[in-house]
């Protein structure tokens, strides 16, 4: 999205520290509820901006392994690399 016109839009603050972020700029963005944003503060200026997600943001989603047994990332390079050695086998069989 390219913005070509710069528009300030008002927010107020409540009690608790938060504030709305205005319709217009929730189309603008994308933003919907639940959505992530990250705050930059620099000199004096605070900067926000939708918050898209990394693949370590990703780590530990699925919770411990089901058999308890944690595997490097060799570990899992190897796992791959013997399977589709065995799918390829089992294709020339065919």
């Amino acid at each position: 999205m390219s913005m070509v016109s710069k528009k300030r839009l008002l927010g107020t603050m409540t009690s608790k520290g938060q504030t709305t972020v205005p319709k217009e700029v929730r189309d603008l963005l994308g933003l919907s509820e639940g959505a992530q944003v990250e705050w930059t503060v620099e000199d004096g200026r605070a900067t926000v901006k939708p918050r898209t997600l990394r693949a370590i943001d990703l780590a530990g989603i699925l919770g411990p392994p089901p058999n308890g047994v944690h595997l490097s990332v060799e570990d899992m390079d190897d796992a791959v690399a013997e399977a589709v050695v065995e799918r390829f086998e089992r294709s020339l069989r065919k």
